[in-house]
This record gives structure tokens, sequence and C-alpha cells, in this order.
């Protein structure tokens, strides 16, 4: 699940398919957009330096190949030219650089791998707590007598019993019952409604909604307010602690997936708790001004000699895993309903029929042929994007996302599994496969959603 921030998707807008492209992947456009990282992982694997630590350098190795395809070839056959695609910035983007943020493309934009070492910012998170610029997300106003008709025709979970302060995962569909993203819906008033959307699928959803909207003569305001926002997301066991002392007032108030509004040093603030780590959390949605100004406070409060460290993509995706929180481009896509996706607890049967509500009512009750497990392995090596999935000498699958846990410290993963296993489970690593064991549940159970006297 995202983050009140749905937080990354590995889609890259209008990367090459592959570190190396075909020529074929180079007139791909959109169509190749989804980011391979395996070449890189396969062809560096054993080149890695002693005193390297693996997490750290399976990333590094990922986004130095990302930089190299830096010009992404758009034009059509036989009239290619590098055309040099321009990345938006953060208005942190200068303070990420100044403090030696990894800058790498992600999403059409600019952003932070990692500062220090991704196994650091990944444990902080865990064990302290870690801050994260989020303002590359999107956010989408609705508002108006039919924004409630409008969201529940387009998501599946309810959102007209969404209470007022409130906030609720949800998901915008196509009319296949596919997803069109996973998102965030708050309730502002009774006719207002502010979501937060995927970076990589901002564009889209706003769209879409705002096509259904005007083709169904809904009366329904749609406005993408995606630039108008600054967004940061401190995560962590210590989080309340450190910025309920910097926004000088008590934090316990607000719920989880709760939100209240508030004033600091003069300027309007929105405080969400919901999180993408697995650990306890708040995102602040404010001005640009505000927002550079609270992460540079932040990151100066000292709790017990310890500081709260700036946390990077990578260590983001590492922890999101851990916390078995689906991401767009893995566990989620266009191709794939709620429930394929394992996250059917979200379909709701409603008064007002989203789309395919039958389709996915039917899937939630008998189940599904696809599905996406949740898997550790049982032997040495890392699971990788695309390995193959075997049930016996059968292969069934691929994995969507793994890496190798810091806390666990053992292979972890997701696969979609494209029908029932009848047999012995393995991912296939380096033409050996390796025993798994599904997983229900999340791999690390952390903080968030416990209150401190629970943990």
């Amino acid at each position: 699940m995202p983050l009140a921030v749905p937080g990354l998707s590995t889609t890259v807008d209008k990367l090459p398919h592959s570190f190396k492209p075909t020529r074929d992947d180079r007139f791909a456009g959109t169509n190749r957009s989804r980011l391979n990282i395996l070449p890189a992982l396969r062809s560096q694997s054993k080149k890695a330096k002693p005193g390297l630590n693996a997490l750290d350098f399976y990333y590094t190795c990922i986004y130095i190949r990302i930089f190299s395809w830096g010009l992404f070839l758009l034009h059509a056959q036989g009239e290619q030219k590098p055309c040099i695609m321009p990345l938006k910035e953060t208005p942190l983007h200068s303070w990420h650089r100044e403090h030696n943020g990894r800058m790498v493309p992600f999403a059409g934009w600019e952003m932070p791998v990692q500062y220090s070492s991704i196994i650091e910012e990944h444990k902080s998170v865990r064990e302290f707590c870690g801050l994260f610029d989020v303002s590359h997300m999107g956010e989408i106003r609705v508002q108006g007598p039919d924004a409630a008709l409008l969201l529940e025709t387009m998501c599946c979970n309810n959102v007209e019993t969404l209470k007022e302060g409130k906030i609720r995962y949800n998901a915008v569909l196509n009319e296949s019952g596919g997803l069109r993203d996973d998102v965030t819906i708050f309730r502002r008033g009774p006719e207002e409604y502010f979501i937060i959307v995927n970076a990589s699928n901002s564009d889209k959803v706003f769209e879409a909604i705002h096509a259904y909207a005007k083709g169904q003569n809904l009366n329904a305001d749609v406005i993408n307010e995606s630039d108008d926002w600054h967004l940061i997301a401190i995560q962590g066991p210590e989080a309340e602690t450190i910025l309920s002392e910097e926004l000088g007032t008590d934090l316990s108030d607000i719920g989880y997936f709760a939100f209240k509004d508030m004033q600091w040093n003069g300027s309007p603030v929105t405080v969400s708790r919901t999180g993408y780590t697995g650990e306890d959390g708040f995102e602040i949605l404010s001005s640009a001004d505000a927002g550079i100004t609270l992460w540079k406070n932040l990151l100066a409060k000292d709790l017990n000699g310890r500081k709260p460290l700036p946390v990077g993509l990578g260590a983001r995706d590492s922890l999101r895993l851990e916390a078995r929180y689906p991401l767009y481009g893995h566990e989620l896509s266009e191709d794939l309903t709620p429930v394929e996706s394992g996250i059917g607890w979200i379909v709701k049967e409603k008064a007002t029929p989203c789309f395919a509500m039958e389709k996915l009512l039917e899937q939630k009750q008998n189940g599904t042929k696809k599905n996406i497990i949740g898997f550790v392995l049982k032997g040495p090596g890392i699971p990788r994007e695309d390995y193959n999935v075997y049930s016996g000498d059968k292969c069934i699958g691929k994995v969507v996302s793994g890496t190798h846990s810091p806390i666990r410290k053992e292979g972890i993963g997701t696969a979609l599994l494209e029908e029932q296993p009848d047999g012995e489970l393995s991912v296939e690593i380096r033409e050996k496969k390796v025993p798994i064991e599904i997983i229900e549940g999340p791999f690390v159970s952390g903080t968030a959603g416990k209150k401190r006297k629970d943990r």
C-alpha cells in the first residue's frame, strides 16, 4: 500500500525496457516504459568490490545503468534521433545535490536514490527515524455535488462512507477492473475529496477522472494540483516525538489514516498519518518554502544523541517490500485486478457499483487463476524481478519484486503466479532452483498503526 502518498513506482516514463535495448525497444516509447534491472544485476553482480555491501551495490548498479541510458530514443524508426527528455525537480533538488544525494531519473523526475548507505538509511527508519522527499507525488482535488458519485464509480473501495478528516486506501480502476493506480483519498468536506497518486500515474489518473466526469455530465470539478504542493514524509518509531517537537503540538490525536490542518511558522500545513514503510509516520503537505524549512529543521533534531537521516529511493523500496506493500509497475498494473494483485480486501460491494464490480466480487468469492504471493528463499541467493518461479518442473510465474531483507537477513520477494501450484515452489537463480516458502502478511512487522504503549 502507498504512503499518504502512494509511494514509489518503478515505471520510469519513456525509459527503454532494458539497459541494452534492442532495435524494437528503441522505438517502443511508453510501451516499453517498465524498467528492467536484470541485465545490470547479472553482468555486475560478480564484480562487487570487498567492503561494498550487497544491497548498496545492487542499487548502485541499477542507477548507474539508468544514467547511461539518459538519452531516451523515442522517434519513429528510420528517423531515430536522440532527444533528451527534461527531468522535473522537486523544491529540495539543490539540497539533495549539496548533501551527497545520488540523483537518478525516476518517473520523469530526478530523485535521490541514496545519500549514505542504503542499509544505514533502511535501519534508521526501522529503529529510529528517516525523512523522505515525496514532492514528486501527484495531488488531485475532486469537489462538487457529484464528487462522491464520480469516485464511487471509478474506485473499488467505499468513498461516500469516509468521514471528514479521515483517509482511505483505494484504487482507481479502468473499465475492465484493472488498476489505473492505487491511491489514498482524503475526505476534506461534505462534497470535497483530495487524492494523492503515484508520480508516474498522476497525469493518467487525472485525465481519466476528468474525462469520465465530463462524459457523464457529472457536477464535479476535477483539479490537478500536483504543482501546488510540497510533500515530505517522516517515518520511524520516533517520528511522532520528533515531528511533535518541531510543530509545537501534540500529534497523538491524529489517528492512523487520518489528517489534520494546522499552522506552523505562520504557514498552513496538512499533517497526515499513513506510511509506506511499515513504521509509524506522518506526511506534511505545505508550500514549497515551508516544506524546505521544515525538512532542514527536522533533520537537525537531536533525540538522545541521534538525528533523523534523509532516505532515498533505494531504502524506500526495501522498506516497503519488507512491509509487503505493493508497488505500481510490479504487483499492480492495468492488466491485473485488485483481487489478482493481492489487495482484494479493498474491493467492496457498493450501492453505487464501481467499474467491473460483479467481476471483482466474483473473483473475491471464488478466487483467481492469477495471484500475487509473498515468499522467502529457503536457500542462498537474492530473488530478482523477472526470475522464473517453478512448481515442480513447470514454470508458472515470475518474480515481480525481490531483494535481500536487511532485517530478516534473507532473500524475500513477491511473485505473480499464472496458475495455482501443484508441487514444490522454487525460484530459478543463475540456472539453479532455490526452494521458496510462501509467506502471508508482512515480512517485517513495524510500528505502523500501533500506539506507543502497544509497541
